[in-house]
């Protein structure tokens, strides 16, 4: 046994590393951060405002809603001949993802995924690990049952418009240390753990993974995402789970039902990168059957604005560690249990502690006895009194949100998925196929553009000097201690 007093000599090897990490950690930036929130939130605001007086104009024209998403590219009837332009549609953090665009129209002919470490061309599989930029559609409706996660590389959108297009199965979508995607118009749903295995990350890369959680949609490190007109439900973990240093992100027009917690955003309160998360959420409907984290957030800034929410068993909007949550127009529909009245939740944390959160509401519309609690010192005047972009009322929910889901079929999964019966803490129903038919638009307005598929250059991965500047730390000082102590420990 190494005698007490060898030991002291250790104690500033053993807490000076990770007390540097922690000083660098609470100063942290993520590059690709916006350095003005508050300019994104009003900016979102003009669009809305925008859209919203063109209906006003034009209400004469069906395909008009007030929601600027939509109205950016529905209008054009002929928009399966110019499918990337959806590429300049997103608002809020998202903004700047781009996906696929630029790049070649790849189809997805085949539905199976029976290779995972060698893919097939044809498959989706084969698709999102391609190196060079792609816009993936699909050649008609189609189920995919994935034998493991679906890790999709930089630059890809996923467009499921013109067909009926579900994914389900082992680990769902993963998006992991990348940049630029975008998933549209896609059915998730049922996604269960995967077993560890070897997965071909690129054509040149083949890496052996460990079990997933069963999340609908992972992203993690990644930034420039954009979630959008996707149905989500029943899935193991969580239904879209943004973590790990993840920013300028976009969740929008989705539809979430049957699932306990939905949306995770932030990884842990100890996980310091999360302070640079930035996301959006909008237009999205939150409908039956969910209980939790609509969404619960960790550390970042949060917008949530114009957004349906029909139920929920124990509270809306959730956090910790002290997130910045702006809620500006959404309509929020209580239980009827009179202990689940209130939207929002502060979790390890008392009233001390949260009283200076900025957790602001504004143009909210409170049904069935809900209410908002609201902390900080009120952020409402940085907004909107010289902004001239007061958020939209809750009032046109109905018409931003008359979409919200996979467009050309049934809005969420209800009648597609069959529930497991089974439920533990972390699951609210997994498993089961679907009931899966040939509705929809069965491919109208489809634009297969050329083919072909050239392996390019890698695409750009997330990997910032504050981390680098970290590992390198914590390796540094674990060799120092080994050493100390191993050399104690010498006869």
């Amino acid at each position: 046994m190494i005698p007490l007093i060898c030991i002291f000599p250790l104690f500033p090897l053993l807490i000076c590393p990770f007390l540097l990490i922690e000083a660098a950690a609470n100063n942290l930036t993520l590059s690709y951060q916006h350095p003005n929130p508050e300019a994104v939130v009003q900016e979102v605001q003009r669009r809305i405002l925008t859209s919203a007086s063109n209906v006003e104009l034009n209400d004469q024209l069906s395909c008009t809603t007030g929601n600027p998403i939509d109205d950016c590219w529905q209008c054009d009837p002929n928009w399966g001949n110019d499918r990337q332009r959806l590429a300049d549609c997103s608002i809020g953090f998202g903004q700047g993802a781009i996906g696929g665009k630029g790049g070649q129209i790849y189809v997805v002919t085949d539905s199976s995924d029976n290779n995972v470490a060698n893919p097939q061309p044809g498959t989706l599989r084969f698709a999102v690990i391609q190196v060079e930029p792609l816009w993936i559609i699909f050649s008609a409706n189609m189920q995919i049952k994935l034998s493991h996660q679906l890790i999709v590389s930089s630059f890809k959108t996923i467009d499921g418009r013109g067909a009926s297009v579900y994914i389900t199965g082992k680990g769902c979508i993963t998006v992991q240390d990348v940049s630029n995607v975008i998933i549209h118009n896609i059915h998730v749903y049922n996604c269960v753990p995967s077993g560890s295995g070897d997965i071909r990350l690129s054509p040149t890369q083949v890496e052996h993974k460990g079990k997933s959680d069963g999340d609908g949609i992972s992203i993690h490190h990644s930034r420039d995402i954009w979630v959008d007109h996707c149905a989500v439900s029943r899935c193991t973990d969580g239904l879209i789970d943004v973590t790990e240093g993840s920013t300028a992100v976009t969740i929008s027009n989705n539809y979430f039902s049957h699932h306990d917690k939905v949306m995770l955003l932030g990884h842990s309160d100890n996980y310091m990168l999360d302070k640079g998360m930035q996301v959006t959420i909008a237009f999205n409907h939150f409908g039956v059957q969910l209980v939790q984290r609509m969404p619960r957030c960790r550390h970042g800034y949060f917008h949530v604005v114009n957004n349906d929410y029909t139920e929920w068993k124990m509270y809306a909007i959730g956090g910790s560690a002290a997130p910045t949550i702006i809620s500006q127009g959404n309509r929020y529909v209580a239980p009827n249990d009179d202990s689940s009245k209130q939207v929002t939740k502060r979790l390890d944390a008392d009233k001390g502690d949260w009283a200076g959160w900025e957790w602001i509401s504004e143009g909210d519309l409170m049904v069935n006895g809900a209410y908002f609690l609201p902390s900080g010192q009120g952020l409402n005047n940085l907004y909107f009194k010289d902004s001239g972009a007061e958020p939209k009322s809750a009032a046109m929910i109905d018409r931003l949100t008359s979409n919200a889901g996979v467009l050309g079929g049934p809005r969420d999964n209800g009648d597609h998925t069959s529930q497991n019966s089974r439920t533990n803490p972390d699951e609210n129903g997994s498993g089961g196929d679907p009931t899966f038919g040939n509705y929809g638009s069965g491919g109208e307005g489809i634009s297969y553009g050329s083919g072909g598929i050239a392996f390019g250059s890698s695409g750009k991965q997330l990997l910032s000097a504050a981390n680098i500047f970290m590992s390198l730390l914590v390796i540094s000082a674990l060799e120092m201690i080994s050493g100390n102590i191993a050399a104690l420990a010498l006869p």
